[in-house]
């Protein structure tokens, strides 16, 4: 690291071009630091709404005992904004230790705060860029010293959400990277590293929730209010991709998934789908204007009721293949709820035959045991039985027997999801692209699967990181899933990484580092 900067200095300062929303937050947790922050906006109302806001925060947080007053007045006490408006307004960053713009996400906006900064700043002041989309490289690019500009991404709220990522661009030397993550460390933030690539880590490994999601829907599998239920009652999620959506605004993530998926020219596995281009062109964003995929009457998001559970007939039940932990559970789980189990090799011809396919779907699922289609329900076995189940139909199967297993699972009130059919379910295609993207992110080094991981949990919110989810579901489960998925699509979207494929057919876990060259 440079000898000219230590995160841990007492005397360290810190610039912060633009006033705004991540602006305010940098500088509230740097003050809380104990760093003294020069703030900076060309629009002085912006500099008062900022100080104002921040003074709030922080009072809220004596308030409520978290801060002391005089700890308030202190860190106010080191807060300095600075006016850019005029000739020369960069001039009181001469002495900062590091600066970090978090102006406007237009390249030829930031190049022109870059190079006032070079002309202000010392030479070995760290200068970094809060950028979620743009080139760490590129915006480099205009710096006559490329090696002490990175990138240092923040995420919104600031206070909140405790990750930050610290990007080299293909110039950045090692005492920026090494001094940006001490100092988000500092900060109480924990600092993940990733290259230069579209998306960085967090916004390129959330790519398969949101997509596959609207894969699933596109192809008449089921509604966005099924998927959502699916994916918090089932898998754990807090938000289904849906509500997440609606809250993210559409306009931001449908352009976020164009952007995406053109910087890695065409790449399939973060393929768009059209539903999102049409409903961004009819303006329907989600919460901010009240209506998007759910309705927002005063501002509180309306589900769509589900429909009551249907009575069924007492036919009997016959299970075919289903993973061997499972079926003393599914055995129990059947019988309180007053089935009769048949256990003879073949189904009687009036059973319902439920079977349980990872990555296959309910026809493939009939013709392999050749059972007739239409008494075939399938049921996702992926999370066993706990929370909400799925089933779902071959395009052939009786409403009777639909509706048997229905009220055999939903038995009790145990909450049940029916589903047209589709290789993988809902949340087994889901969740093993989710994966499959974490998997492909450590195959081309952008982080190492310690980052891939706390950067999913601490930025997207899932209940595990993409790797140790992989490794929560089995490698090789996750590798049949997609490469069923595959096998029914023909879509190359599903194939397995070959960080994935490796380590699945090496039985290691997926959080297993590469190895020395």
């Amino acid at each position: 690291m440079s000898r000219s900067f230590e995160a841990g200095r007492a005397d360290l300062t810190l610039g912060v071009v633009g006033a705004g929303v991540m602006g305010r937050g940098i500088a509230q947790v740097a003050l809380e630091a104990g760093i003294a922050v020069r703030l900076a906006d060309a629009r002085p109302e912006a500099l008062e709404e900022a100080r104002v806001f921040i003074a709030g925060m922080l009072q809220r947080k004596a308030q409520k005992g978290q801060l002391a007053e005089t700890e308030v007045a202190a860190a106010l006490g080191r807060l300095e904004t600075v006016g850019t408006g005029a000739e020369g307004g960069y001039g009181r960053f001469a002495g900062c230790d590091l600066v970090i713009e978090a102006v406007a996400e237009r390249m030829e906006v930031k190049h022109a705060v870059l190079r006032d900064l070079e002309r202000a700043v010392g030479p070995d002041c760290i200068l970094a860029t809060n950028t979620s989309s743009l080139s760490v490289t590129g915006f480099a690019a205009a710096a006559e010293r490329p090696g002490r500009v990175a990138g240092f991404h923040f995420f919104n709220p600031v206070p909140l959400m405790k990750l930050v990522e610290v990007i080299g661009g293909l110039l950045t030397e090692p005492w920026v990277l090494d001094g940006l993550a001490a100092l988000a460390e500092r900060l109480g933030h924990r600092p993940v590293r990733a290259t230069d690539t579209p998306g960085f880590l967090v916004n390129h490994a959330g790519r398969a929730f949101g997509t596959e999601a609207l894969r699933l829907v596109s192809e008449g599998v089921c509604g966005f209010a099924e998927v959502d239920r699916i994916m918090t009652e089932a898998a754990g999620f807090r938000m289904g991709p849906f509500s997440l959506m609606d809250l993210t605004g559409l306009d931001v993530s449908h352009a976020v998934m164009e952007s995406i998926y053109h910087q890695y020219y065409e790449e399939p596995r973060y393929r768009p789908v059209q539903i999102t281009a049409q409903r961004t062109a009819a303006g329907l964003y989600g919460r901010k204007v009240g209506r998007g995929f759910y309705a927002y009457p005063e501002g509180r998001q309306l589900w769509p009721e589900e429909p009551p559970l249907p009575e069924g007939d007492d036919r009997p039940v016959w299970i075919g293949a289903v993973p061997a932990a499972a079926l003393d559970p599914l055995r129990e789980t059947l019988s309180r709820a007053g089935a009769e189990l048949e256990s003879g090799e073949r189904p009687s011809p009036r059973a319902l035959c439920l079977v349980a396919p990872f990555g296959g779907d309910a026809t493939g699922a009939a013709v392999d045991q050749r059972l007739d289609p239409r008494r075939v329900v399938a049921l996702d076995l992926l999370f066993g039985l706990e929370g909400r189940r799925t089933v779902m139909t071959t395009p052939v199967t009786e409403a009777a027997c639909r509706d048997r297993a229905l009220a055999l699972l939903g038995a009790g009130g145990a909450k049940v999801t029916a589903i047209h059919d589709s290789p993988g379910f809902v949340a087994q295609r889901i969740l093993a692209c989710i994966v499959n993207v974490g998997c492909e992110i450590a195959q081309q080094r952008i982080a190492g699967p310690e980052d891939i991981d706390r950067a999913v949990e601490l930025g997207l919110g899932y209940p595990h990181g993409s790797l140790a989810f992989g490794d929560r579901l089995g490698p090789r489960r996750v590798m049949a899933i997609l490469e069923g998925l595959q096998a029914a699509t023909g879509d190359p979207r599903y194939r397995p990484s070959l960080w994935l494929r490796r380590r699945a057919l090496l039985d290691l876990p997926l959080t297993t580092p590469e190895g020395p060259l």
